[in-house]
């Protein structure tokens, strides 16, 4: 039988603060300030407030770029980003927790981001009886007792000496599902909880990528274009005017939804499973700015509306309360909808007209039939023939029909071919 030796561990070896293992390991270790030139490393310290988790999954299945790709440095121009995350890190109680303190104390060596996922709970209130909303790590107060530190208060420490702060989710972002009407815990956003004058290390607001969750490729390429603007390499990536990607969050639902079409000619859903447009069943679409619908939730695939999901605008700042209730019709939908169902009975005859004769090849009008054994095509009635002449006439106002139309491109026997012309005619 097979004997696996494997190597004795000493009794002294115990694990290390990821942070301190890498200030070590550089010889000359990146001043905390603006640094002037490419940086080897950059910390991003993930915080979680009241949250679900459902952002970090998120953020696990993105692929363009890919989590993996930031974390082991193996994108091109971008640092290593040493990711501190309570639940993927290795190391666990005061080990882990020493990285935030080393952050805290500017003894890091190198820039570092603050990631939170989850709304910002109100801690007075649960202070009140002696108790905390979400917390991280302990710390000995000065009469000798530990007590949690909440990661609120994590946030207030580390965000004036973060490069970037970063709202993942719409929970940190506007607040969310906690910071819904009647909650006990007085949740808010980062953006709410900092104020409109903070200001990280290098000048930036709070950059908020909203979604419930959101879509992980949305988070990571913002990352990555944060990242090179602060190496040097880039320019500061457009944000809006609420903080948001303004490339990822500029276009509505609606703008790239595969099921706009239906909306414009005035065609819509009766329940949940058809194909057509979904307003009428409490689809918010048309006002809610997020991309879900053109990249897909994972791996560019899914999407709410993509699988026959109603949007709810759960990356709007809005969102529960102003879309509440949900798979209604929003009110705006009964003016815009049967204003589209007016001005569709008018375009859908005129675009199935025109979807007829681009279905014809011109051959089959010149024989008079179509030689599909599939089933029976219609031959076009004198009215839509009169229509399509008058059609013709107009597509070709000012462009050339195919084919030979110019003098000098003209055979002996005409513009025809003479073969073509003589195997017409032995047809005749």
């Amino acid at each position: 039988m097979a004997t696996v030796l494997t190597p004795p561990i000493a009794p002294e070896q115990t694990l290390e603060s990821t942070a301190r293992v890498f200030l070590e390991r550089e010889p000359k270790p990146q001043p905390q300030e603006v640094p002037f030139g490419p940086l080897r490393v950059v910390h991003a310290f993930w915080l979680a407030g009241m949250s679900c988790d459902g952002c970090t999954i998120a953020v696990s299945g993105a692929t363009n770029p890919g989590l993996e790709g930031l974390l082991t440095g193996t994108l091109p121009g971008l640092p290593k980003v040493i990711l501190h995350h309570p639940v993927l890190s290795v190391e666990a109680g005061d080990e882990f927790v020493e990285n935030f303190r080393l952050a805290e104390e500017g003894k890091l060596g190198a820039p570092f981001v603050v990631i939170f996922e989850g709304s910002v709970p109100d801690e007075s209130i649960a202070e009140e009886t002696g108790g905390y909303w979400a917390a991280l790590g302990v710390e000995r107060l000065p009469d000798g007792r530990h007590r949690p530190i909440p990661t609120a208060e994590w946030l207030r420490r580390l965000a004036p000496k973060a490069a970037a702060v970063i709202a993942i989710g719409t929970c940190a972002t506007w607040g969310g599902i906690p910071a819904a009407a009647g909650n006990p815990t007085g949740a808010m956003g980062v953006m709410d909880f900092l104020g409109a004058d903070y200001r990280s290390a290098f000048g930036l607001p709070v950059i908020n990528i909203p979604g419930c969750s959101p879509v992980g490729d949305n988070f990571t390429e913002t990352v990555a274009a944060v990242l090179l603007f602060l190496q040097g390499l880039g320019p500061l990536p457009e944000f809006d005017e609420l903080g948001r990607p303004a490339w990822l969050f500029r276009d509505t639902v609606h703008h790239r939804c595969v099921r706009a079409g239906f909306y414009e000619e005035g065609i819509f859903a009766r329940e949940y499973g058809d194909r057509e447009c979904l307003v009428e069943i409490g689809c918010w679409g048309p006002v809610v700015q997020c991309n879900i619908t053109s990249r897909g939730a994972i791996n560019h695939m899914g999407g709410c509306m993509n699988v026959g999901g109603i949007c709810i605008g759960c990356t709007m700042p809005g969102f529960p309360d102003r879309f509440s209730p949900f798979y209604q019709a929003p009110p705006g939908s009964m003016i815009s909808s049967n204003t589209s169902r007016l001005v569709g009975s008018l375009i859908r005859p005129l675009r199935r007209l025109s979807m007829r004769y681009a279905n014809r090849e011109p051959r089959w009008d010149e024989t008079g039939r179509v030689p599909s054994g599939w089933g029976h095509v219609k031959e076009p009635s004198i009215f839509e023939r009169a229509v399509h002449f008058f059609y013709d006439k107009w597509q070709f106002w000012s462009a050339e029909r195919p084919g030979r139309t110019d003098p000098k491109e003209m055979y002996a026997g005409g513009y025809e071919v003479p073969a073509v012309r003589k195997r017409r005619e032995a047809r005749r």
